[in-house]
C-alpha cells in the first residue's frame, strides 16, 4: 500500500482558495513514522500561510499543524513506538541537539521545521514524521480534542507561563477561538479572579459566560473603557492578544493595570501605537508569545485527563478532507466569524 497515492487539499498559489490534489503516500525515514490521519484542526495561521502573511517552504504544500492519527508504518531505526497506537505531533520538528533544543526552547531550533508550514501538514490522508515530538494520546482523550491540544490549548498554556499568570490575578482574553477558549479554562484552572473574555461574536460571548467569564462585545463597548469600569479604573494583571489585529494589541496594552503584562500570540505584518509614558510609568511590559514546549505537554494532558480542562467547548465542528468545505471555514476565520475550532477528518 505504501507509495500509493492519497488524497490532500493543498495550497497551490497564494491569496487563492486550496485545491484537491492526489499525492504519493510519503514512505517514512529510517527514524520517522508514517500515520494515518484520523483529525487535523483547521487554525487562524493557516490563514495566514495561504494569504502569504507568513511564508510557507515550498509550493504545492500541505497546510494544518494540529494533527493526530495512528501510527501505521515504522522507520527503520524506531523501536520505542508500535504499529497502531495513538498519537498526536508536536508541529515542530525539530534536531533536538542545538543550543535552543538542549536548554528547552525547542520552537526556535536552528534547524526547526513546521508541519503545515514549512513542510506537509495534516490536510492530507497520510503524514510521515521524526519520532522527537510525538505524543502518545490517552484513551480517555479523543483524536479530535488530541489534536487541537497540540495548538490552542498548547500555545494558550505557554501564554499563561510566559506572562507569568498568577492565581488571584485578573485576565482579559482578547479573541474567542480555539486559543481563547482554551486560555479561558486554564486561566480558571489557574486560579484567575476575574476573566474578562473580549470579542465580536455573541454566540462566543454566550459561551464564555456559561463559562463564568465575564463577556465583553467590542462591537458595542470599547473594551479599554469597559474593562477600566469593571476595574474601578485600575485594569487587568494579564491581558492575552489571540487574534492579530493591531488595534487589539493596542487595546492589549491600555487594558493593563500597573505592572501588568500583555502577552501577545496573534500574528500581523501591521504595527501598533505604543505609549511610551504609559509603559514607562505603570511598568507595563508585552511579551511575545512563539508556540510551546514539549515539556509542557504532559502537564496539558493531565489536565485533559482529570476533566479540567473541556475540549468538548473547544471542538465545535468537524468537516470531510475536501477543498470546497475547508476553504468555506477559512473564509468564515477571515471574517472573525468562524466557530471555536473545526477539525478536518479525512
Amino acid at each position: 500500500m505504501f507509495g500509493r497515492i492519497m488524497k490532500a487539499v493543498q495550497l497551490i498559489e497564494i491569496g487563492k482558495d486550496l485545491e484537491n490534489r492526489e499525492i504519493p503516500i510519503p514512505v517514512p525515514k529510517p527514524d520517522e513514522v508514517l500515520i494515518k490521519i484520523k483529525a487535523a484542526g483547521i487554525c487562524h495561521s493557516d490563514i495566514h500561510y495561504r494569504d502569504g502573511v507568513s511564508s510557507v517552504g515550498y509550493r504545492p504544500i500541505s497546510l494544518g499543524h494540529e494533527v493526530s492519527g495512528v501510527i501505521e508504518k515504522l522507520g527503520s531505526c524506531v523501536l520505542d513506538f508500535q504499529l497502531g497506537e495513538r498519537v498526536c505531533l508536536n508541529y515542530m520538528i525539530t534536531c533536538g541537539k542545538c543550543q535552543y533544543c538542549v536548554r528547552g526552547s525547542e520552537q526556535f531550533c536552528e534547524q526547526g521545521k513546521m508541519i503545515g508550514k514549512d513542510v506537509d501538514g495534516g490536510y492530507a490522508e497520510y503524514i510521515a514524521v521524526p519520532i522527537r515530538g510525538i505524543y502518545r494520546i490517552p484513551d480517555s482523550i479523543s483524536f479530535e480534542h488530541a489534536s487541537v491540544m497540540m495548538c490552542s490549548s498548547a500555545t494558550s498554556l505557554h501564554a499563561l507561563k510566559k506572562t507569568r499568570f498568577k492565581p488571584g490575578e485578573t485576565i482579559a482574553i482578547f479573541g474567542l477561538g480555539g486559543l481563547g477558549i482554551s486560555a479561558m479554562q486554564l486561566a480558571k484552572i489557574f486560579g484567575a479572579r476575574v476573566i474578562y473574555a473580549i470579542d465580536i461574536d455573541s454566540r462566543k460571548l454566550k459561551t464564555a459566560k456559561e463559562m463564568g467569564a465575564v463577556p465583553i462585545n467590542a462591537k458595542k463597548n470599547d473594551p479599554v473603557k469597559k474593562i477600566m469600569e469593571l476595574t474601578a479604573g485600575e485594569g487587568v494583571d494579564v491581558a492575552l492578544e489571540l487574534i492579530g489585529l493591531s488595534i487589539t494589541m493596542e487595546q492589549g496594552v491600555r487594558s493593563l493595570a500597573r505592572f501588568g503584562r500583555l502577552g501577545l500570540v496573534g500574528i500581523t505584518k501591521d504595527t501598533f501605537d505604543i505609549n511610551s509614558y504609559e509603559i514607562i510609568c505603570r511598568e507595563k511590559e508585552i511579551i511575545g508569545v512563539s508556540d510551546h514546549l514539549l515539556s509542557e505537554l504532559p502537564f496539558l494532558f493531565n489536565l485533559a485527563e482529570q476533566g479540567k480542562l473541556d475540549l468538548s467547548k473547544v471542538v465545535t465542528k468537524t468537516v470531510p478532507l475536501e477543498a470546497d468545505a475547508i476553504n468555506e471555514v477559512h473564509h468564515r476565520l477571515k471574517e472573525f466569524n468562524a466557530d471555536f475550532r473545526t477539525i478536518i477528518k479525512p
